[in-house]
């Protein structure tokens, strides 16, 4: 049999169901791959052996018996480290929650248990989801599979890394402006961001609360539908969640986008963009057009303002939801003084990292009297003309296609200017302002590096975009390209 760790979920499931592989098998193979290659990738702050040997026991008795089985039934998958998990550290790649131990699961973990699915570990991040390289971890740099001086992107690198490593078969992220597209671009596996509201955020660590959103890496369309599937839906502890009906995403895969009308925003297409990658999204647009979609020129007016707008939008909310860290209830606290402030302050200091410390500096500043209207208020003003372009463009067409990432992966170290890492989520911070769903495709490669193509959809349409993205699949085959490295 072929390497275990090469499979996609749906062969492997098929092989479980025909009782051809065991899930213990599977599971001791990706823990084995892990020890073979994770000391070079470091994508994993937390590998829960034991745990995940055991789920797989329970997968294997529930398969033998044919009852309660889903797609995901004794398939081997990882969670970011900012997801909840009951009694399993759950640290946001932070000092400040180094040992935090949840009493509860997330939503998205109730329902993976549900399925049956094993958890092999939690994955690396940039520190509360503030980063674009996953640099920003207290604990170490996660490197790209496929080229291990760079980085895989973030700030879900660790989730987009497991899974282009081969050391899970799929994984779950966040996106708040683009933490999945844009790793899942520079990993060479599919990166998809649910629309706002489609999948619960209870239990989701926040950094944005308006922007946030968990999603699913996968190796291909038909794998990214299966995890989406499994976690989308109304949650009434999530006042945010939908009640919208779940589409069933598998059956949207058909292979035939002919007659479907694909937008190409003309302001995505920006100087300072690599070459190569301008080179593979425009060949991707073209292997659309021949599989009989129809490209149409659309324009998206306010993305220029979504940069600065998402900078003051993400850093306000984010110095709101991490007051709670103080010390007192849970996380890191600064014990050494009776005075309560002095406490509270070197907490924050120690606790929090440079990054964090920015965003919250930048929030709280832009929320302060004086500054609210002038800043604040403006960004949502802003943020309400993108999603009014995004609405006149979906007037016109069933699909938006882009860029993911204006680079390749970069190598770690390499931006050291702040501003010029948040460039990197240019194409992507849209979509999240505007609450609409996006995926990010391997579309190809420059400079041996993989480059990734964006696919944007309207509100609960992620069937229309994983539609594209199954059809793209099935006449190209840069998502089967595996890392030499490793």
């Amino acid at each position: 049999m072929t390497d275990l760790h090469t499979l996609t979920i749906h062969e492997a499931a098929e092989l479980l169901r025909q009782r051809k592989l065991s899930s213990v098998e599977l599971t001791k193979a990706h823990l084995e791959r892990i020890r073979a290659v994770d000391d070079r990738v470091k994508a994993f702050t937390l590998v829960t052996d034991d745990l995940a040997l055991k789920q797989a026991e329970e997968a294997d008795k529930r398969l033998a018996s044919g009852e309660n089985l889903s797609p995901l039934t004794g398939i081997p998958l990882a969670i970011k480290d900012v997801i909840c998990t009951k009694g399993i550290t759950t640290t946001c790649g932070s000092r400040m929650l180094e040992n935090f131990k949840p009493p509860f699961d997330a939503t998205v973990m109730e329902k993976l248990n549900a399925t049956g699915a094993v958890m092999l570990g939690k994955t690396n991040m940039d520190e509360f989801a503030m980063g674009s390289s996953t640099e920003h971890s207290a604990f170490f740099p996660t490197h790209n599979p496929w080229d291990l001086d760079r980085a895989p992107g973030g700030s879900s690198g660790g989730s987009a890394a497991v899974v282009a490593a081969g050391m899970a078969m799929g994984s779950y992220g966040s996106d708040t402006g683009g933490s999945i597209r844009q790793p899942g671009a520079l990993c060479n596996i599919l990166g998809l961001k649910p629309t706002y509201g489609r999948v619960s955020r209870y239990g989701l660590v926040a950094f944005a609360s308006s922007l946030d959103q968990i999603g699913p890496f996968a190796r291909d369309a038909q794998d990214a539908a299966t995890l989406l599937q499994a976690v989308a839906g109304h949650d009434q502890r999530d006042s945010t969640s939908s009640t919208q009906e779940v589409a069933n995403y598998s059956q949207a895969l058909t292979g035939n986008i002919k007659g479907m009308r694909i937008g190409v925003p003309k302001e995505y297409w920006v100087e300072g963009m690599d070459p190569g990658v301008e080179k593979v999204v425009h060949s991707a647009i073209e292997a659309l057009r021949d599989l009989g979609a129809e490209i149409v020129d659309v324009s998206l007016p306010h993305t220029k303002y979504g940069l600065a707008a998402y900078y003051i939008v993400a850093p306000a909310e984010a110095s709101a939801n991490l007051a709670r860290y103080d010390g007192v209830k849970y996380g890191y606290s600064y014990r050494d003084t009776d005075d309560m402030w002095e406490a509270m302050e070197k907490t924050r200091q120690n606790g929090f990292g440079a990054e964090v410390k920015r965003r919250i500096m930048l929030g709280t500043y832009a929320l302060s009297a004086g500054y609210y209207d002038a800043y604040y208020k403006q960004a949502e003003k802003v943020r309400a003309l993108i999603k009014r372009d995004f609405d006149e463009a979906f007037a016109q067409v069933d699909a938006l296609v882009s860029p993911a990432s204006p680079t390749v992966a970069f190598k770690l170290g390499e931006i050291s200017d702040p501003y010029q890492m948040y460039l990197q989520d240019m194409f992507t911070i849209p979509a999240n302002l505007a609450g609409i769903c996006g995926i990010s495709i391997p579309g190809g490669f420059s400079e041996n590096l993989p480059v990734g193509v964006q696919l944007l959809g309207n509100t609960f349409q992620e069937a229309a975009i994983l539609r594209i993205a199954d059809a793209f699949e099935r006449v190209t085959d840069h998502h089967k390209q595996w890392p030499k490295n490793l």
